[in-house]
């Protein structure tokens, strides 16, 4: 395990439809939702920790430019220094503007083939298209080619 993440609610819903969510407690040593994102996901795991924010004005912020779930994802990430799983494009450009390190869905995938924790990453690939998540093709061709299949 590496190190602790925020998530916001598109990588929590894209793979809990097909169970590949056990890769996000092996790759994370803590694995953090804040409320709203609780409210959006609207299911609970053991290793799935929810955490109050620390203060709202950032988050309070960040609603100008991105909904509330990834604004209360972005703030917790921002104030404890830790990694951000995100999908959205607006929220890992207000993310990254405020130095937060961000991952999406398929650097997950491709962090877990190379660890080991999954055998192949195209399955689940294919599995996200077919339940409408939206991935850029080029982006699939890319970790399909990063992680050798």
């Amino acid at each position: 395990m590496s190190e602790p993440v925020v998530s916001d609610s598109t990588c929590l819903i894209g793979l809990e439809p097909d169970g590949e969510l056990a890769i996000l407690p092996a790759l994370f040593d803590s694995v953090m939702i804040p409320p709203e994102v609780e409210r959006e996901f609207d299911r609970s795991f053991e290793w799935l920790k929810v955490e109050n924010l620390a203060s709202n004005r950032l988050a309070a912020a960040l609603q100008m430019v991105v909904d509330a779930g990834e604004a209360e994802a972005i703030a917790p990430a921002n104030e404890k220094n830790c990694l951000l799983i995100s999908d959205d494009k607006q929220a890992r450009a207000a993310a990254k503007r405020l130095g937060v390190s961000v991952i999406g869905t398929v650097g997950i995938l491709i962090r877990a083939k190379q660890n080991g924790s999954i055998t192949e990453i195209k399955p689940i690939l294919n599995a996200l298209d077919e339940n409408q998540f939206r991935i850029n093709h080029e982006l699939c061709d890319e970790a399909l080619k990063i992680a050798g299949e």
